[in-house]
């Protein structure tokens, strides 16, 4: 059988490789930002819309195409094929319909998956369609586990890891955060916080008041993120493992470097509690990455070393 019109490659719009790579595209601006910043959860949820448009396409261009209003040129046009209409503008399926649909193509994407993608994807719609401001003080560590997971399981279904999104460092980072969030026997830590909080309680006042003193001041002087401790609320800290190379900025005089850490434990010398593990720390709510920052004087920064560096004064002259 003689076929008449033959098809041309899969337009730009609807192609697999053109969606990952606008993906990438914004994952690089999502990491580009701080974690703390609205931007960073802007970005990736704009990236994980293009993901899955991606993975869909991936099945076929086709199941991107909106037929509604018995409107078949956005299918004909996903086929490889040239509408005649000359106003014709293709259409695609909602990013609600690319997730539903992915729901029911790939078996990993689950409804726990799907229900994550769809919550991102309505929080990204009021930040962009609406006064709302819903990514302000939005906490990294509550939405980073269901992203990754997601991206990780798009990622397989088109045969690609996650490096090739997030970069190999990065993507090391979300392995141990998709990690931490399915580790079940984290969640026993729970219970020491607890023990601490009511240990705390039991103390009077003004020994309350007394420690919670002495553990501001011991913050503030020694090198860690300060944060306010789950059980008694004290100043406390957290102590890191950097998950990229540090970058610097040169303002004025100055040269500001930063670098980003994933938590590793934990310290509140008011009540004692202490907590080991990034798996722990995410239950308790202290599992957001931090940013750590360190001024420089530009001239001394960049000056050339002295050759004569580590070596002590010579002074063994004759007078």
């Amino acid at each position: 059988m003689k076929k008449t019109l033959e098809p041309a490659e899969t337009p730009a719009n609807w192609d697999a490789e053109a969606l990952f790579s606008k993906a990438q595209r914004y994952v690089e601006k999502m990491q580009a930002e701080e974690s703390t910043t609205w931007e960073h959860a802007l970005w990736s949820s704009l990236a994980l819309e293009f993901l899955a448009r991606a993975a869909l396409a991936n099945v076929s261009p086709a199941l991107l195409a909106d037929v509604s209003e018995r409107n078949w040129s956005s299918l004909f046009h996903s086929l490889g094929f040239s509408p005649k209409d000359k106003q014709f503008s293709a259409k695609s399926i909602t990013t609600s319909a690319v997730l539903q649909r992915l729901g029911e193509i790939l078996p990993e994407f689950d409804s726990e998956v799907e229900k994550l993608c769809k919550s991102q994807v309505a929080q990204r719609n009021k930040e962009l369609h609406s006064g709302d401001t819903p990514f302000d003080g939005l906490s990294a560590a509550s939405w980073h586990a269901g992203f990754y997971k997601a991206a990780k399981i798009l990622l397989a279904s088109m045969g690609v890891e996650l490096k090739e999104l997030l970069g190999a460092e990065m993507a090391a980072t979300a392995e141990k955060i998709i990690a931490a969030a399915a580790d079940e026997k984290a969640k026993a830590v729970k219970g020491d916080v607890a023990k601490h909080a009511k240990a705390w309680g039991d103390k009077d006042k003004e020994e309350r008041e007394k420690l919670s003193r002495a553990a501001e001041v011991w913050a503030t002087k020694q090198a860690g993120h300060r944060v306010a401790c789950p059980a008694c609320g004290s100043q406390a800290l957290v102590y890191g493992e950097p998950i990229a190379a540090p970058t610097q900025e040169l303002k004025d005089d100055t040269i500001i470097e930063k670098q980003e850490y994933l938590p590793a434990q934990f310290e509140c010398i008011a009540c004692e509690l202490k907590v080991g593990g990034y798996s722990k720390l995410s239950v308790i709510g202290l599992g957001d990455r931090f940013i750590h920052t360190e001024f420089h004087d530009a001239a001394d920064y960049y000056a050339p070393q002295d050759e004569h560096y580590g070596y002590e004064e010579d002074n063994n002259e004759r007078f």
